[in-house]
């Protein structure tokens, strides 16, 4: 059923005209339609530009958007994938999908501008691959530090500069929001809650001590959430399902397993985490403190330190809260409740970071839409061009 249904989306996808081909987003699964579903809504209604939204996945929220200026196809991962990537004609493709070309997704035999969109604040350089970027056209960068890392590389590795847009992070725009409508709503009662919200992998907060911690928790009296990253429920499944099976009945335990999902960051007092860059997102958005567990640095860039440049996921620590190792698990509630004691402890620090580390506070979305709409008509004018010269498949 997933290979007809993936010939069926290929070949919709070779029948488009071009004015349905010069946009195009691309989703490996739904947790990506919140990265894309406001710059598509710009361009849409906004800009009045066509864009086509191509997923892997069949469930995906996009499949089900309406708009005169949008349409969505579904190719799910295997054959008709990879022949989409190899020879699809499109002027600006634009996704979160890391490792392009590294893996068995590679560039299209045709000239299309690849646009990478940074999906969280991160580093670049520890977390990833340390080729992870390299064969991207474009990379909207959250700010100042993705950008810094990405030039050295360039210098080190002498790779030909991409192009670098100043984008910003809208999802961290959406937390300040919806931070500031959300104050003043009281708690259901004197329970602080603490939401536990780590990176995924096998040193991961809860493969290494999740369970002691959040029984640590619950015995000090606070609320817990337990909200794994979506790669954990893929590749540590027994992890996860063990912590939530054993906790399921406290009254103050609860279990959210939704990416997108905003409404725990926002009731939570105080986050929990490790390496994950939810973290800035979390601080920065909501001004509220972060615990940092000690767990080993989660590194697939075995080549990070030639950079010179601290990642940011490590910089920032004692600047928005405190690092509590796992081996004193125990002391964990008292760390909470020192930063809980003084909530405006790291908020003028917090305020800095922010203002002198995000790009287009505020306005991201419209400046990323309208630099996908120049970047479109850029290619659209060079395409036009290599047809008059013949060169059309060129």
């Amino acid at each position: 059923m997933s290979f007809f249904r993936a010939w069926k989306g290929w070949r919709r996808f070779k029948r488009l005209d071009w004015d349905w081909r010069q946009i195009v987003f691309y989703s490996e699964t739904g947790q990506d339609w919140h990265q894309f579903s406001d710059l598509i809504s710009e361009l849409n209604a906004q800009l009045d530009l066509k864009t086509t939204y191509v997923t892997s996945d069949p469930l995906d929220t996009g499949l089900r958007h309406t708009h005169p200026n949008y349409q969505a196809i579904c190719i799910p991962p295997g054959l008709f994938l990879t022949i989409f990537f190899q020879v699809n004609q499109t002027e600006v493709f634009v996704l979160t999908m890391m490792d392009l070309e590294n893996l068995q997704l590679k560039r299209s035999l045709y000239p299309v501008h690849y646009v990478y969109l940074f999906h969280s604040m991160g580093s670049t350089h520890m977390v990833d691959h340390e080729n992870s970027f390299d064969h991207y056209d474009s990379l909207f960068c959250t700010g100042p530090h993705q950008a810094a890392e990405i030039r050295k590389r360039e210098a080190l590795k002498g790779l030909p500069p991409k192009h670098l847009f100043e984008y910003g992070h809208p999802r961290l725009e959406d937390v300040i929001r919806q931070g500031q409508e959300w104050q003043g709503r009281e708690s259901p009662d004197d329970h602080a809650t603490i939401l536990i919200a780590p990176t995924w992998g096998e040193h991961s907060i809860f493969s290494i001590c999740g369970g002691a911690l959040i029984d640590v928790l619950l015995a000090a009296g606070y609320r817990v959430i337990m909200r794994p990253h979506y790669h954990s429920r893929r590749l540590t499944p027994e992890v996860i399902d063990s912590l939530r099976d054993r906790f399921k009945f406290h009254e103050r335990f609860e279990y959210i397993d939704q990416m997108g999902e905003t409404e725990s960051i926002l009731r939570s007092d105080l986050l929990i985490c490790d390496w994950s860059a939810m973290a800035l997102e979390y601080s920065m958005g909501l001004e509220k403190p972060v615990l940092f567990i000690d767990v080993p640095r989660r590194i697939r860039n075995p080549n990070w330190r030639e950079l010179g440049i601290e990642p940011l996921e490590s910089s920032i620590r004692e600047m928005v809260g405190e690092v509590l190792s796992p081996e004193s698990i125990d002391q964990a509630p008292a760390a909470v409740e020192r930063l809980l004691s003084v909530p405006s402890r790291f908020r003028e620090q917090v305020r800095r970071l922010r203002e002198e580390g995000v790009f287009n506070l505020g306005q991201s979305v419209q400046a990323g839409a309208k630099e996908i709409a120049r970047l479109a008509d850029e290619r659209h004018r060079a395409r036009l061009e290599r047809e008059a010269k013949g060169l059309v498949n060129g």
